[in-house]
């Protein structure tokens, strides 16, 4: 039965996982939560049980990723969904942020993924089943926004990895749903899931403009509702063809379109040119 399913759901502590893990454990579902700080999850969530499992778990650590898993599968006996959400903001333009800073949000949005990826796969490889969802972002599709060059670059970064997972875990039985949320009302524009720029230039003025837009006006106002993003999400899984690209929220839909129509107005344009370069 569906609700016999196992999900092991990364950055569980707040947002989106937060969320998701509350009404698939409502629902019936088995849940492995993992968050840095595990005493956030139980105080949410509550403690261990047949359905429950709370796990402190450092991402970008993957000893510790390896540990999470094998807890997971020693409690479970198994993990059927994989959720990658973990991750976090940040805002500053390229010339702005530092290599530290631009590494950290790698390390954290993509490299901490691959390594849940990593240690989850053979088991999906050795039942013939599973399903990842990674979690990227509108950003991680249209990434023509001032200021967000860093953060968007790791969720392309998503988008380009989970599609090339996607053609090698096929053969596997094993699906791979790439997730594009727009704006949803979570605290993920909040000063503590959002990093800022520790040396700003001032001349950076619609950057600026653009991070106190998102403090200011859209956090606290964001369009999407995070109960039917979870909603979205559990009614994909139980489809047997479930799509590779899942764009949730009209925003991202419309900015998804907006992104289409300036790739095809530059190939219409310079098609001649394009065209001109084989032997």
């Amino acid at each position: 039965m569906d609700i016999n399913k196992v999900w092991f759901v990364t950055g569980a502590s707040k947002g989106l996982g937060l969320t998701l893990v509350k009404k698939l454990l409502a629902n019936g579902y088995k849940v492995a939560a993992t968050s840095r700080d595990v005493n956030a999850l139980i105080t949410e969530i509550g403690a261990t049980s047949d359905h429950f499992l709370p796990i402190a778990m450092d991402i970008v650590t993957e000893s510790s990723v390896q540990k999470a898993v094998q807890e997971t599968i020693s409690h479970f006996k198994t993990i059927d969904v994989v959720v990658n959400n973990a991750g976090y903001g940040q805002i500053g333009t390229l010339e702005e942020l530092s290599d530290e800073e631009s590494r950290r949000n790698f390390d954290v949005n993509v490299f901490g993924l691959l390594n849940v990826i990593r240690n989850t796969m053979p088991h999906f490889r050795a039942n013939k089943s599973g399903h990842f969802f990674n979690i990227s972002s509108i950003g991680g599709y249209h990434g023509g926004f001032p200021g967000w060059g860093i953060y968007c670059s790791t969720k392309f970064a998503v988008s380009g990895l989970t599609e090339g997972l996607q053609a090698e875990a096929k053969a596997f039985g094993v699906n791979v749903t790439l997730v594009y949320p727009g704006y949803f009302r979570t605290n993920f524009l909040s000063a503590d899931s959002m990093g800022l720029p520790k040396n700003p230039i001032a001349d950076y003025e619609e950057a600026r403009q653009s991070v106190l837009a998102h403090q200011n006006e859209i956090n606290g106002n964001q369009p999407g509702d995070p109960e039917k993003a979870v909603n979205a999400l559990i009614q994909i899984s139980k489809e047997k063809n479930p799509p590779l690209h899942l764009f949730l929220g009209q925003d991202a839909y419309d900015m998804a379109n907006s992104k289409i129509e300036i790739v095809k107005t530059d190939l219409a344009n310079w098609k001649d040119l394009t065209i001109s370069t084989s032997f």
